[in-house]
């Protein structure tokens, strides 16, 4: 048997990392300092057994190209994940959403940038 257990993005603030997942969702497990002298925060969606792992280093520079890669999360209603998304000062992107999913031939999708520049993807279950 194989799992896929975690994926490591490099953030550059790993307190505004954290309390950016923690408001998409994500629960703080363990946080540690890796004999590397990285800081080290692992993330979980209580539904799933995948983690987030976000590596902080001082002396790395967080830079990479635009749409290099990108995260996904399945919630139940899109609307109801973003309205409240909204309310805790998180863009949504792209612009006009809403509108779009009046539409019900329209998959309901939506994106959010975390702090360093990586999207979140948003899909409905």
């Amino acid at each position: 048997m194989i799992k896929f257990l975690h994926t490591r993005i490099r953030v550059s603030d790993l307190d505004q990392s954290v309390d950016f997942y923690s408001k998409l969702g994500f629960e703080l497990g363990e946080r540690k300092d890796s004999p590397q002298g990285n800081r080290l925060a692992f993330l979980h969606i209580p539904a799933s057994e995948h983690f987030l792992e976000l590596c902080y280093s001082p002396e790395f520079d967080v830079t990479f190209p635009e749409d290099l890669m990108h995260t996904a999360v399945g919630v139940e209603s899109v609307i109801d994940y973003c309205d409240k998304l909204e309310n805790d000062g998180i863009e949504i992107w792209p612009s006009g959403w809403r509108e779009k999913f009046a539409d019900p031939a329209n998959r309901k999708m939506a994106f959010v940038t975390d702090p360093d520049g990586y999207e979140v993807e948003i899909l409905e279950l």
